[in-house]
């Protein structure tokens, strides 16, 4: 019988540029309601404990918000199933970075987990932020 073997996690960064303000857009990436509307099927979020419930073909994945700065970044970190202690998280952070060059927003994605799939992280980030620019007219 084979042993299961602990993933080696990967990070995964992209920049996307939409056009639309970067607050106009922070709601979008830091509230439940926000994130249903681009990121997940569903969000909840338990207003006691600050768990973010987000909800993918039916799957529920927990996530604590674990740092933010308003209209700048939002960060959550996977709470594991088991329900021990994960000492390497999987997390993704989301950032608005403004280019005073080009006048442009972009939304940068740091996407840290155990998909080692490249293509498949871009393609599905790919998708949320086409649905986002959808969402927001940008």
């Amino acid at each position: 019988m084979a042993t299961a073997q602990m993933a080696k996690k990967k990070l995964f960064t992209e920049d996307y540029e939409v056009h639309a303000s970067i607050k106009m857009l922070y709601p979008y990436i830091q509230t439940a309601s926000g994130l249903a509307e681009w990121f997940a099927d569903d969000v909840k979020i338990n207003n006691m404990s600050k768990v973010y419930t987000f909800i993918w073909d039916n799957e529920e994945h927990k996530a604590r918000q674990v740092a933010h700065r308003t209209n700048h970044f939002v960060r959550f970190e996977f709470i594991p199933d088991n329900g021990q202690e994960d000492r390497d998280p999987s997390y993704f952070e989301l950032r608005l970075e403004f280019n005073e060059l080009t006048q442009s927003v972009f939304l940068k994605v740091i996407d840290y987990s155990d998909i080692d799939d490249h293509k498949e992280l871009h393609d599905l980030w790919n998708g949320l932020v086409d649905h986002l620019r959808k969402t927001v007219g940008g």
